[in-house]
């Protein structure tokens, strides 16, 4: 992996003209492994009280965010190494009941890596799974709800389903409401999870979830991989709904590539 942008690492003074020392720039630009200290650098959250919603999908060059309605097979190696690694700085992962049922989602595991990281900044061992659902049809008997470290949240509006509600607050998960109707806000629900202390929010799609918070102006940042993968075809895009009347601006803050996989980073502008 190497960083294409910003060439100039933070850590090293820069040159009286402003540029980045020859051996920074070039240190920078060096092709090698990362380790997981360099990728949760790399990807630390904003200092701040937060919230902060962040964004994690994959692209293939024309658009499609699936193959085959899965994530999975548009992704390398090096890609699952970032995914872990957002989880790995997330206090919550925001998550679609469509994508939980098409990806088989499972309960966040603690990692070693990430345990003196994450207890230093006083989070759990590894971060909660928040599934938003207005239909809440879902499998209450997975692992994702019967075996996580952290209880499974389950976000959904006030109009929702007695008996499903019921079922979920059985099953041990803890039910956030977030609407006044059958299904949650978007901009409610960052806001309710950062009122229980979960300001670190990653947000893993579908598309048409991702589409809901951008439509809210909720999103703040998007770490998006462009794979080197043609598929035609009508899958979706990343985030899919209604357009909005006047597209948002975000600002490219980083971008990272190894074999042809681009690991970019942008942040809502100003």
């Amino acid at each position: 992996m190497r960083r294409l942008f910003p060439v100039t690492d933070h850590t090293v003074e820069s040159t009286p003209d402003g540029s980045a020392p020859a051996a920074a720039r070039d240190r920078a630009a060096e092709d090698r492994e990362w380790s997981l200290d360099e990728l949760a650098d790399a990807y630390a959250y904003p200092a701040g009280p937060g919230p902060w919603l962040r964004a994690n999908m994959v692209s293939t060059l024309d658009g499609a965010a699936q193959h085959e309605g899965r994530s999975q097979p548009l992704s390398n190696a090096t890609d699952m190494r970032v995914f872990g690694a957002l989880r790995g700085l997330a206090d919550v992962v925001v998550v679609g009941a469509e994508t939980v049922r098409q990806e088989g989602y499972r309960p966040a595991r603690a990692r070693e890596a990430f345990a003196a990281r994450r207890a230093a900044a006083g989070q759990a061992p590894a971060p909660a799974i928040a599934v938003v659902s207005a239909s809440l049809d879902l499998d209450f008997t997975l692992p994702l709800f019967t075996a996580p470290l952290t209880p499974t949240l389950l976000v959904t509006g006030a109009a929702a389903a007695a008996d499903r509600v019921a079922a979920a607050r059985k099953a041990g998960a803890d039910v956030v409401i977030a609407g006044e109707g059958a299904g949650a806000d978007p901009a409610r629900v960052v806001r309710e999870l950062g009122e229980r202390g979960l300001t670190r929010l990653l947000t893993e799609g579908g598309p048409r979830m991702l589409g809901q918070f951008v439509a809210a102006g909720a999103l703040d940042e998007l770490c998006l991989t462009v794979s080197p993968m043609l598929t035609a075809g009508d899958a979706q895009r990343i985030a899919g709904g209604p357009g909005l009347a006047v597209p948002e601006k975000f600002v490219l803050a980083s971008v990272l590539e190894e074999s042809g996989f681009l690991f970019t980073r942008y942040r809502r502008g100003s």
